[in-house]
């Protein structure tokens, strides 16, 4: 729903078909699995072993000697399997659906709307023109009202009709407006009027038929899924490593280069002639030269040439380092993207993994099945994970982690959740028992207040 929300601005009033629509939701659903399949893996063995708890077949399972282990054996298989098959399909399915998806949106945002004209209000469907329509009959549309922004607001045409009718071409790629028994009236500030002509600021103009040609193209044309070809949605592995390495190497070069450029221009370490008193030149080596002393040397007048000119330097180094970033710019954020993409093939697999071993334990000690307390706890966990992945993943698109910082963030924190859980659901602790913690709690208040006495009876005793 989410997804649908996003995009609805693409789908509405654009005729699309059946077909389309279908295609289209489609392609939705495959792109939405990295984030479906980890929850599901989640609340299936949550369910899984809660029945199994709540029905006691875990604890006759444990009481003929079955450990807990070997009794989730079949499963951590069956996990394996399915992670693995998580790994190939984000490496082999999910770009073609991405690719398919993206081109298809991109199609429908330069979709032409359906043309349909309300009656009683400005139609704006059509760019730069907004028509209104004070009556329908059959094809025949009565009392129009026409603006035309195409040449811009200060070039705007106005235009009036009795009536009109509206046809299309045969490609489907124009529309033709007849108008009948009407007035325009155009502006005529983008021609180049002299001053004394300025008492007509606008031409008016009586018609009985008026046919205006306007670019409506109604057909849906797909764009070309090669657009795509160089994004990162559209590789696999292997190719998103080969446009790691081939654009690293061109920034890597760059960036040596520029510093290259800047150390030997613009930095110490070479032999330097500054101009002195009385407009003597003097050579000197930076490395041997003391800054400060040689400034003083100076009298006022070259003093304030050397500030200004360090100030000039100073400014064209800052515009230098700013050109600079910016042609490196481009090409880091790319592989950034890339490598964010490369990790995200694996991050699907090791999710799948963590979220079976929360679920199988954590279902095991709380002992409750149906969709009641597993959804709930499913959907609190899958929260958390969504958070911490959203953050990481953010992080590194900004570059302020690496992309393995990021990617790989929910994944740390999530796993030692799964291992201290698989650790108590084998040793059958009693994780969620209120009274075990009430317990706790009764047994912590009553050594507070026995050190609470202790400390006053040692006061007593002092004082």
């Amino acid at each position: 729903m989410q997804f649908l929300w996003r995009h609805v601005a693409e789908l509405v009033g654009k005729g699309i078909g059946a077909s389309v629509l279908a295609e289209f939701f489609i392609y939705a659903v495959f792109s939405l699995v990295p984030m479906a399949l980890p929850l599901a893996i989640l609340l299936a063995s949550l369910m899984t072993f809660g029945n199994l708890g709540e029905n006691f077949e875990l604890t006759a399972m444990k009481a003929a000697g079955v450990s807990l282990f070997r009794i989730m054996r079949p499963l951590m298989i069956f996990i394996c399997m399915v992670c693995i098959s998580a790994y190939y399909f984000s490496n082999y399915v999910l770009p073609v659906a991405q690719t398919k998806l993206w081109t298809l949106i991109f199609s429908l945002r330069q979709k032409s709307p359906e043309f349909d004209i309300p009656v009683g209000e400005f139609y704006s469907g059509i760019s730069g023109v907004n028509i209104y329509v004070r009556e329908k009959s059959d094809k025949l549309l009565k009392d129009l009202m026409i603006y035309d922004f195409s040449g811009g607001f200060d070039n705007a045409t106005v235009m009036v009709a009795d009536s009109g009718r509206v046809q299309f071409s045969k490609d489907n790629k124009y529309l033709l407006l007849s108008l009948y028994d009407g007035e325009s009236f155009e502006n005529l500030k983008k021609q180049n009027i002299s001053s004394s002509v300025l008492s007509v600021p606008y031409r008016r103009e009586s018609f009985k038929l008026k046919e205006i040609l306007i670019d409506f193209d109604t057909e849906f044309s797909r764009f070309d899924e090669s657009v795509l070809k160089d994004q990162h949605v559209s590789k696999n592995f292997s190719q998103l490593t080969e446009s790691i390495d081939s654009v690293s190497i061109i920034a890597d070069s760059r960036a040596k280069s520029q510093g290259n450029e800047i150390v030997k221009g613009h930095f110490l370490g070479r032999e330097s002639s500054y101009s002195l008193n009385n407009n003597k030149k003097q050579t000197f080596n930076k490395k041997a030269a003391n800054s400060d002393s040689l400034f003083l040397s100076l009298n006022q007048e070259a003093m304030e040439r050397a500030s200004n000119y360090a100030i000039d330097k100073a400014k064209t180094m800052k515009e230098l380092i700013s050109y600079n970033k910016m042609l490196l710019e481009e090409p880091v954020k790319y592989v950034l993207r890339h490598q964010i993409e490369r990790h995200r093939k694996f991050t699907l697999s090791f999710a799948c993994l963590i979220f079976f071993f929360i679920g199988a334990p954590l279902g095991a000690i709380i002992r409750k099945g149906g969709l009641g307390t597993p959804v709930i706890i499913s959907v609190v966990m899958f929260i958390i994970y969504y958070i911490i992945d959203n953050t990481g993943y953010k992080m590194a698109r900004e570059g302020l982690w690496t992309a393995y910082e990021g990617m790989w963030l929910s994944s740390v924190v999530l796993l030692p959740i799964g291992i201290f859980l698989t650790y108590k659901a084998a040793i059958d602790a009693t994780l969620f028992n209120s009274e075990q913690y009430s317990k706790v709690w009764n047994q912590f208040l009553q050594k507070y207040k026995y050190f609470i006495n202790k400390s006053s009876g040692l006061k007593i005793g002092i004082k």
